[in-house]
């Protein structure tokens, strides 16, 4: 051991002296320096902003990048891309928006995204993740309620992008959430009730002061608040927020303000022209304060968009064609035990009917296929055979052999 390595470089401290002292290729550092040189390394990054989530304006992906990006993981739903697209670029000029000489301010473009089970709210959350270069979360609305009751506060909503910026606190302030199952927390009802709603209006009224931008304390850790807990302070005032949620039934609201429903003479006519197969192209913000959001909600989440309803061609594109779908990450996965995966044509259309049929979405297609090659990813690893052809009568005699009652997820 040589004489450097008996003493800190930094502070001189010997080793007797130190509680730790840990050695490199021509030096040592104690425990207490490494304790200050951390806090340094921490004020750096809370000044500057962490060097993974710093903006330059050179980086920026302008909204047809981002869309292009988003139509190789995302089929259909173009609508739904494009405004994703342009909200998230738009949210990076605000950040870079220095102090405006002439007064003005651009405002946050907050989204919500109506669209029926499986038809892709969070694989467009999730997609969108892998672009950006800001703070990235989603969380499920189902768990919040109001303060002092079961649930989560809905401060945790923050305290997930602060993990996800590494407690980065400047970082935090600039990223984007994705509020996943926003019509959970819709009014329950209309009418007086003498028990409070606190997983309904009692959640959208402590949202609103999120989403319209104010500086909120935020446990670390998440969990309850209370008195001797440390708390982070977060500017939610540039925070992007997404909603999402399926509206269940929400299109008998909207047939309703059509008028789709009258008929005989004195029927509207101005109704002829409506698509009733995809009703939910309709739909406007009051139709969602007619669910049961809030005014005060609906107001600070001004872009409304939809995602159109899943047809077979599309179920199978979904299935074959993206980067990651279904089937290629089957074949991967067989793949890594040498084993060649190849299927025919008209499994294909068997595993999309089956989804139909059980009104199951994308979201089931997975579940089909892994119902069908439950039995040959059990054998196969362990035995000799390096091929497997998938036909039609092969899926069929294995999908029956499955639980199909475990597949009906809503």
């Amino acid at each position: 051991m040589s004489k450097a390595d008996d003493k800190c470089s930094f502070c001189g401290k010997s080793r007797k002296d130190a509680k730790l002292l840990i050695t490199g290729l021509t030096g040592a550092i104690c425990d207490s320096c490494t304790e200050q040189a951390y806090d340094i390394v921490q004020d750096e990054k809370r000044r500057g902003g962490s060097s993974l989530f710093r903006l330059d304006e050179k980086d920026f992906p302008k909204p047809s990048d981002i869309k292009h990006f988003l139509d190789e993981y995302v089929i259909g739903q173009e609508d739904a891309k494009r405004y994703l697209s342009v909200a998230v670029y738009n949210h990076y000029k605000r950040l870079m928006q220095k102090d405006a000489k002439d007064d003005v301010e651009i405002e946050k473009s907050n989204i919500i995204m109506v669209g029926a089970t499986g038809t892709g709210k969070t694989l467009l959350a999730r997609t969108i993740a892998k672009k950006l270069h800001v703070p990235f979360c989603i969380v499920d609305a189902t768990v919040f309620t109001e303060a002092g009751y079961v649930g989560e506060d809905i401060e945790s909503i923050l305290t997930r992008l602060l993990q996800a910026a590494d407690y980065d606190v400047i970082a935090a302030q600039r990223g984007i959430v994705f509020i996943d199952e926003i019509d959970k927390i819709a009014r329950k009802s209309d009418n007086p009730s003498i028990t409070r709603d606190v997983s309904g209006e009692g959640v959208q009224q402590g949202l609103l002061k999120l989403l319209e931008g104010s500086i909120v304390n935020v446990p670390p850790q998440g969990g309850r608040k209370h008195p001797e807990q440390r708390m982070i302070a977060v500017d939610t005032k540039n925070i992007l927020f997404i909603c999402g949620g399926a509206f269940d039934g929400i299109e008998k609201k909207i047939a309703q303000r059509l008028n789709t429903r009258v008929v005989g003479y004195t029927a509207n006519h101005n109704t002829s022209g409506i698509d009733r197969n995809d009703i939910l192209k309709y739909i406007n913000p009051t139709d969602l304060k007619s669910f049961g959001l809030i005014p005060e909600i609906i107001g600070r989440l001004p872009i409304l968009t939809y995602l159109n309803p899943l047809d077979k061609d599309a179920l199978t594109r979904i299935l074959t064609e993206p980067k990651n779908s279904i089937i290629k990450q089957y074949v991967k996965l067989f793949e890594m035990d040498k084993i060649k995966l190849t299927f025919d044509g008209d499994v294909y259309d068997f595993i999309v009917d089956k989804s139909i049929e059980l009104k199951l979405g994308a979201r089931g297609l997975r579940s089909i296929v892994e119902a069908i090659m439950m039995d040959a990813m059990y054998e196969m690893p362990s035995g000799t055979q390096k091929k497997l052809h998938v036909t039609l009568q092969y899926a069929k005699d294995n999908f029956e052999h499955a639980d199909v009652n475990r597949l009906q997820i809503a």
